[in-house]
């Protein structure tokens, strides 16, 4: 949706005056909670049944870019909700309406893989656990939590994720990190929290397609892409923004013990920056034929082929691999005034780190994965 794209763009310089108060706070300023929600950025996956916009991946994909290019933490944790706001339209429609009900705004954060146990009780589970990684959590109404549920004789039955109120946990301040320092992403506690049945959600069933509550066509989409898929464009505004500024201090600038040479003359600035460009528009062409290639069978009312879930969950992560290097190159090249803590490609630099670090976005995991999937051998995780 343009509009929804264009209010995202128009919140840039906002974001970007407030990029380093985010760093010093350690999580999202509430300045830009209440930016990003008068603009609807929040709500681009989640259910029009719980006034959300229920756009296309496509969307998805400029809304995020957009904030990132102000503020790479802001816009990841927004990225996030809008996969957890994605997972919602697979949850049963009365824990839908729990979480969004009263206020069509609520903030869900997460960490989805099931770190907590579960035990079954009456009515519903028993949930406890440690989960570290939660971004958002500080400006959040409620989380999933995954879990695993355990069956009595010292096994897992099932895993699958939590819909918890943030009052029932602990957040921990633990948020201590060199990227994507605003992002809040603190530890979370659980002690004996009760979760009646209908705010749980098979984490299995999802990955299999098999959790369909919403009647829309984004929610038939699979499950694992789609998630890789909203990591990813937080990675991709950051190195779009840097290219930017990489370029506008280039004019004047002189190159260190050389004969006062130009930089932006010098045929190898040309090269790399022609290099990194190319990188980062790459990346982006790769994303939204990621998120065509997850849509066109949702459209359709059938299943995405495995082959194709396993190369969008490798083209994701090659995507935000791309960005890294293409920031690289503009890092290295930005000399020693480039570390400085007000210049932003090194803000930039960090965070695009960051994201690269994440487990599903990790290039070397996912290579293999792929390559077995290429090879037709036995996939190394269920997770596709």
């Amino acid at each position: 949706m343009t509009d929804l794209v264009a209010a995202a763009t128009a919140l840039i310089p906002e974001l970007r005056g407030r990029a380093a108060l985010a760093e010093t706070l350690r999580r999202v300023p509430p300045e830009n909670v209440a930016a990003l929600k008068r603009a609807g950025s929040y709500k681009v996956l989640q259910p029009k049944s719980v006034g959300g916009f229920e756009e296309s991946l496509h969307t998805h994909i400029d809304v995020i870019a957009a904030l990132a290019r102000g503020c790479t933490s802001t816009a990841w944790c927004a990225g996030v909700v809008h996969a957890h706001s994605w997972l919602m339209g697979l949850f049963p429609d009365k824990a839908l309406r729990e979480a969004y009900g009263k206020d069509p705004d609520t903030l869900i954060a997460a960490v989805i893989g099931p770190r907590g146990t579960a035990v079954p009780v009456e009515g519903g589970y028993r949930l406890d656990g440690f989960w570290p990684f939660c971004s958002g959590s500080e400006h959040a109404q409620f989380l999933l939590l995954g879990g695993g549920i355990a069956d009595g004789m010292g096994g897992v039955s099932d895993d699958g994720d939590f819909l918890i109120p943030v009052g029932d946990i602990a957040i921990k301040d633990d948020w201590n990190v060199v990227g994507l320092r605003g992002t809040g992403s603190c530890s979370i506690v659980a002690k004996n929290v009760f979760v009646p049945s209908h705010r749980y959600l098979s984490l299995r069933a999802a990955v299999a397609g098999a959790a369909r509550a919403q009647p829309g066509w984004l929610y038939r989409a699979a499950a694992v892409p789609v998630l890789a898929m909203a990591l990813v464009p937080a990675a991709l505004g950051a190195a779009e923004a840097a290219l930017e500024e990489f370029a506008k201090r280039l004019p004047g600038r002189e190159v260190a013990y050389t004969e006062r040479e130009k930089q932006i003359d010098k045929p190898i600035t040309h090269i790399q920056i022609a290099d990194a460009a190319t990188r980062i528009q790459t990346a982006r062409t790769m994303l939204h034929h990621c998120a065509d290639m997850i849509e066109a069978p949702a459209k359709a009312g059938r299943e995405m082929p495995f082959k194709e879930r396993a190369q969008v969950r490798m083209d994701c992560a090659f995507a935000a691999r791309l960005c890294l290097e293409g920031v690289e190159t503009l890092m290295l090249a930005s000399g020693g005034s480039g570390i400085g803590e007000a210049t932003p490609v090194q803000r930039a630099w960090r965070d695009i780190h960051a994201i690269n670090m994440h487990g599903l976005l990790n290039v070397e995991t996912n290579a293999e994965m792929y390559g077995r999937v290429v090879l037709n051998l036995p996939p190394n995780t269920p997770l596709i």
